[in-house]
């Protein structure tokens, strides 16, 4: 796990409140939160972590 490099969200706020974002192999996208980047990471793939981003950038649109 220490092998990814994680890269911070570019929405990300002061302190820590952010989530990192790593590729975490071929067709898998790995998260975890700042505030304990060795803990839990969560895994997806590529397609769903494109959808979400999506989602979330369009909702932000629509406010």
């Amino acid at each position: 796990m220490s092998a990814y490099i994680w890269q911070k969200s570019s929405y990300c706020a002061q302190g820590e409140a952010c989530i990192h974002v790593a590729a975490a192999g071929p067709g898998s996208v790995g998260l975890t939160e700042s505030s304990d980047p060795t803990g839990a990471i969560l895994r997806t793939t590529p397609t769903a972590w494109a959808a979400l981003v999506r989602t979330i950038k369009e909702s932000r649109t629509r406010d």
